[in-house]
């Protein structure tokens, strides 16, 4: 059994070391980056069976790689290492988390069928592909998960959900979700949560899907994503991702790699200074409401805690300041925080959701224009504190 597989480690070992098994054997120390785009071929058949290996969601094994759009060393180390986490048996890594999302319903569709029943809220990108039918899919919108039994149907090849919900923090129970899922399969974008927090696997969710260019990447310099799954869902995944060449790039997964390394240590302490700013911002002006996970009456389900669904409440909090002009000045006349979308980077950002990452939404599943979305980061509460205080003042005039 090799270090990082050994079941006994904790998460912050397993976090160092995942995906890192062959790099004594190479006789390095950090992960080394392979950026070639092809690869020499041994004979002409043998290029071709690997190529028809590789291209039909096979593994390179002894054979060789034939060209990055197939297969990549350093893609595979972070592959490994995300599933290591995720308790899953294999991932597969994408270009970005939408890439990611294009090529699961790409499968889902060949596997199973075109329908699929979404869960809202979702994050704006992934309602908006899945609202146009661009690839060929059928939706079923609902508001909660009673609702998704019902809406199943035969063809239904997916039942997609976010839990934190994006952008306003609804929890949704995975246990009762597969349940009312039956036998259809059920992705998880489980990117506010990262692995840390919650692994969807273990509460019989098909697939966990993460942006990898929030928390796991971490620090704003990369995009990415991943989709942790059981190996048949990876076989049938990996073939969409080599027709349509939408593979991480080789830096950008040594990236994600190198940032899972600090990734729990990270999740914890922007929790921590997370939940001051929650507690905080509900006495400030012009605050009507704070959506976080770790406030009380935001986790009704009682989903959140040590043994549960979810390890903690996580990072990003929503502030409902009840108009559009409010939640304008605010986002503007912040000085520490980045008025910048994304989430999950060292730096505190804070976005206008209605206005940018859920503009394509439908007008009756768009967040209200009184929202405001935040992303704690690593600075220190009492700064990040004060200078939401100094906004909301010279907003409101307090």
């Amino acid at each position: 059994m090799t270090l990082s597989n050994d079941a006994r480690l904790g998460l912050d070992s397993l976090a160092v070391h995942a995906g890192r098994d062959d790099l004594m054997a190479l006789g390095v120390h950090a992960a080394p980056i392979d950026l070639s785009s092809t690869y020499a071929l041994p004979g002409v058949d043998a290029g071709g069976d690997a190529y028809e290996r590789l291209a039909t969601g096979g593994d390179v094994g002894d054979g060789s790689a034939v060209y990055q759009r197939l297969w990549n060393p350093t893609v595979a180390r972070f592959e490994r290492a995300l599933a290591q986490l995720e308790g899953a048996e294999e991932a597969v890594a994408f270009a970005s988390g939408m890439a990611t999302t294009t090529a699961v319903l790409t499968a889902a569709r060949q596997r199973r069928g075109a329908h699929v029943v979404a869960v809202r809220p979702l994050y704006g990108g992934t309602d908006h592909l899945l609202a146009s039918g661009l690839l060929g899919t059928e939706t079923t919108f609902v508001d909660r998960v009673d609702q998704v039994a019902a809406a199943v149907r035969p063809d239904t090849g997916l039942v997609m959900a976010e839990t934190p919900g994006n952008p306003t923090l609804e929890l949704i129970d995975l246990d009762a979700l597969v349940a009312a899922a039956g036998d259809a399969p059920v992705l998880i974008d489980s990117t506010f949560a990262t692995p840390v927090l919650q692994r969807p696997l273990d509460h019989g969710v098909a697939l966990s899907l993460h942006s990898a260019t929030k928390y796991i990447g971490g620090h704003g310099d990369v995009l990415g994503g991943v989709v942790a799954c059981d190996a048949d869902w990876a076989a049938a995944i990996r073939p969409v991702r080599a027709i349509t060449g939408a593979i991480a790039h080789p830096l950008s997964a040594y990236l994600m790699h190198r940032g899972l390394q600090t990734l729990p240590l990270r999740v914890r302490a922007q929790q921590a200074t997370a939940q001051l700013v929650a507690e905080a911002a509900g006495a400030m002006p012009g605050v009507r409401a704070v959506r976080y996970p770790g406030l009380p009456g935001c986790d009704p389900l009682g989903l959140v805690g040590p043994g549960r669904q979810m390890a903690g409440p996580g990072s990003v909090l929503a502030l409902e300041v009840g108009s559009y002009a409010l939640a304008a000045a605010v986002a503007e006349g912040v000085r520490l925080f980045t008025h910048a979308v994304s989430l999950g980077s060292v730096d505190s950002l804070i976005q206008h959701p209605a206005s940018l990452t859920h503009r394509p939404v439908a007008p009756e599943a768009k967040p209200h224009a009184g929202v405001l979305r935040l992303s704690i980061g690593l600075e220190d509460a009492d700064d990040l504190i004060a200078d939401l205080r100094q906004a909301l003042e010279a907003a409101t005039g307090s």
